[in-house]
C-alpha cells in the first residue's frame, strides 16, 4: 500500500531532527511491535510517504498517528513553538474532543499497489521526492529517506523491510 500523511493544513513540522525523529522512532516501534512491513518511507517537512504493509494497516496507522501527534505536541511545548501549537489548535476538527490539538489530517489517502511496476514508480516517486523539491541533488542524500537504505545499503537511521526480487 502506498500511503500519504500530511500534517494539517500542511503547516511545516519536520525542519528539524527532533521532530522527523519522532516520525523514525515511531515508525521503528510499528515494525518491532506491529507488525508493520516498510519498504520504503521520505519524511518531508509537512508530510511523509510510506510504501507499507500490516495485518490491520488501518489501526497501525491510527497508533503511529495518534502516538506521533502527542510527541510533537510535548516537543513543541519544550521548544516553546506556541506559534505552532495556535495553528495545532486553531486547526483542529471541532468535532475532535480528545485533544485541542490536531497535528494531522485526517486519512492517510491509500492506494492499492497492483503490480511490481507500480510498486517502483511509487518507491521512486517517494526517494525522489526531496530531490523534486531542490533539497538534494540526489536521493541517497536526504537523511530521511529509505533512497538510504537501497542506494548506499545504509540502515543506519532506519532498516526497512526486503522486497523480494530486489
Amino acid at each position: 500500500m502506498f500511503l500519504t500523511a500530511t500534517i494539517i493544513e500542511w503547516i511545516p513540522v519536520f525542519i528539524g531532527q527532533d521532530a522527523c525523529d519522532i516520525v523514525i522512532d515511531a515508525l521503528r516501534f510499528c515494525r518491532a511491535h506491529k507488525g508493520l512491513r516498510l519498504y520504503a518511507y521520505v519524511v518531508m517537512e509537512n508530510h511523509i510517504h510510506l510504501v507499507a504493509e500490516a495485518p490491520d494497516l488501518g489501526q497501525v496507522v491510527r497508533d503511529f498517528k495518534r502516538h506521533t501527534a502527542k510527541e510533537l505536541i510535548r516537543l513543541a511545548e519544550v521548544e516553546n513553538k506556541t506559534w505552532l501549537l495556535n495553528q495545532f489548535s486553531y486547526w483542529r476538527k471541532r468535532y475532535k474532543r480528545e485533544s485541542g490539538h490536531q497535528v494531522w489530517q485526517e486519512g492517510v489517502h491509500p492506494q492499492l499497489i497492483q503490480s511490481d511496476a507500480m510498486r517502483e514508480q511509487k518507491i521512486d516517486y517517494i526517494h525522489y521526492n526531496p530531490v523534486r523539491r531542490g533539497w538534494v541533488d540526489a536521493p541517497e542524500h536526504w537523511r530521511y529517506s529509505s533512497a538510504r537504505n537501497y542506494l548506499l545499503g545504509d540502515h543506519s537511521v532506519l532498516e526497512v523491510d526486503a522486497i523480494d526480487g530486489r
